[in-house]
């Protein structure tokens, strides 16, 4: 696999793990001391891995409704050997959300580090 493949492989995980709410499956795309934030409607939102998994067990789960997938990278962009960033858009019923996800590439692969995401009504995002 060329370096691509294997950043968008995690991003298949980060997918997957959204859609299934599956905190082991964020746990294996993010790096431990990944940092996420937000700032839609004035919901300032900064959470630590611990903080997220705890919104992800709390959260039904897409898969569990039956809502259908609207995963997509926008765009990947390899910035150096051992960093990079991909914006996607996804969805949490009734939301669309746009997330930058920034990953570094570790002995055991890339992990996603850092992610920034906005959101609104599925039609205008």
């Amino acid at each position: 696999m060329n370096e691509i493949e294997d950043i968008l492989t995690v991003v298949q995980g980060y997918f997957d793990a959204l859609y299934f709410g599956s905190v082991e499956g964020f746990r294996k795309a993010f790096h431990p001391q990944a940092q996420l934030f937000s700032s839609e409607g004035g919901n300032t939102v900064a959470l630590g891995m611990d903080a997220y998994m705890e919104r992800v067990a709390g959260r039904a789960a897409p898969a569990s409704r039956n809502d259908p997938r609207h995963d997509e990278v926008v765009a990947v962009t390899l910035t150096s050997p051992s960093t990079a960033h991909v914006r996607v858009r996804d969805a949490l019923l009734p939301n669309r959300f746009v997330d930058d996800l920034l990953l570094v590439k570790y002995a055991d692969g890339w992990k996603i580090v850092c992610k920034a995401w906005a959101y609104g009504p599925l039609a205008s995002v």
